[in-house]
């Protein structure tokens, strides 16, 4: 029992012990730091997402504009297409009339060449007769004629018939008359029919064709132009989520350098009377004004290497880089016309567009450029002119 009672005293702490979160002890400074670089990367990403969505909506517009002027040819296509149509119908009337003129001279040519078959039998049996009379000159006019026709038009065979004979004779002329205008109506009709029909495969082809190839265009715009708006959408929606997750890092960003600030060595923020904060706790080493014959552009406050240098007021990052003689360079817009700038940063603590708010740590005391000891040159510029930083401190 002693035994169990002991090692349960022992194990216990050790589960308790097992059982705590584990707390991360990272260097806050190192994870600014590799936060920057993401939130640089991001910054880049979203302002190249900005410019390819700026692309597509202009190609969107263009093809916008395209379709328009598409609909419009097809619309003006309609009203061609109206208009033909109009000219096909009366084209199809004019048909459909000329095919009953067609049906009732076949019809009328079926009954004249059966009236002419009754008036040359009345005839034929006529001249029979006439024979069997025995009238030799009448005899000799038929033998001497060519054929059925010529006889019919020869004067002396007329001269010699009786009237009754004549009138059969006049009525079989008409008939083959009527018959042979009747066949010449009937090819007439016949060409034509086939012109309005040639007509109006052609002019419906016409505007079937033109049609298509317009729509045709039309639907390959619209497709192109779907296939811009879901690129667009992509893209935008990809630029929304680094956004969201730009966001989150400056926020995380914020909360590192509120933890530097406050384990910051360069002690608490300096006021003076005026609307800006001193960007350090360093010693005042060199004023604003002429100095070595040429104008020194701003005050110089000395402390140690890595000294958290803070915003003197919120803004905008417009510039961070490095820029000869001032090393690495910041300055922040605080208004349409006042700024100020940090020279010989050791290293940079803010990237170049972002916001900043007064007492954020935006880089560190160093000696770069031309320098002569680990200092912070301090600059105030109004409109881009510099300002005496002390009126504003």
């Amino acid at each position: 029992m002693r035994l169990r009672i002991a090692l349960l005293c022992v194990a216990l702490p050790l589960l308790l012990w097992a059982a705590l979160p584990v707390v991360s002890i990272g260097n806050p400074a190192e994870e600014a730091a590799r936060l920057e670089k993401r939130i640089d990367s991001a910054r880049e990403r979203v302002e190249s997402r900005l410019g390819t969505e700026r692309d597509l909506r202009g190609d969107i517009r263009s093809y916008s504009a395209r379709i328009d002027r598409l609909e419009g040819r097809i619309g003006e296509l309609r009203g061609r297409q109206q208009r033909l149509q109009g000219d096909l119908d009366e084209k199809q009337a004019e048909l459909s009339r000329t095919q009953t003129q067609l049906r009732e001279e076949r019809a009328r040519l079926v009954r004249l060449r059966e009236r002419l078959k009754e008036t040359r039998q009345a005839l034929s049996g006529r001249m029979v007769e006439i024979y069997k009379m025995g009238d030799p000159g009448l005899l000799e006019v038929v033998l001497n004629s060519d054929g059925f026709a010529q006889l019919l038009e020869r004067g002396e065979f007329i001269a010699r018939i009786s009237e009754a004979d004549r009138r059969i004779v006049e009525e079989v002329r008409r008939a083959r008359e009527d018959a042979v205008e009747t066949e010449k109506r009937l090819d007439a009709l016949e060409e034509r029919q086939v012109e309005l029909r040639n007509a109006v495969r052609t002019r419906r082809d016409q505007v079937a064709d033109t049609k298509g190839e317009l729509i045709g265009t039309r639907v390959g715009a619209q497709q192109t132009q779907e296939g811009k708006e879901n690129a667009l959408e992509k893209v935008g929606s990809e630029r929304r989520d680094i956004q969201e997750d730009l966001e989150a890092m400056e926020a995380q960003q914020e909360k590192i350098q509120a933890k530097l600030r406050a384990a910051a060595p360069g002690g608490p923020i300096r006021r003076g009377s005026g609307e800006l904060i001193y960007p350090t706790n360093g010693t005042f080493t060199s004023p604003f004004g002429q100095r070595w014959g040429r104008l020194h552009a701003g005050i110089d406050l000395a402390s140690a290497q890595g000294t958290p240098i803070r915003a003197a007021d919120s803004g905008k990052v417009v510039l961070r880089a490095f820029t000869g003689g001032y090393g690495n360079y910041t300055c922040i817009q605080h208004s349409s016309s006042l700024s100020t700038c940090y020279a010989h940063q050791s290293r940079f603590g803010v990237s170049n567009g972002q916001n900043v708010s007064k007492g954020n740590v935006i880089g560190y005391v160093g000696n770069t450029g031309n320098s002569t000891g680990a200092h912070l040159h301090f600059e105030v510029r109004v409109n881009g002119t510099p300002r005496d930083p002390m009126g504003y401190l």
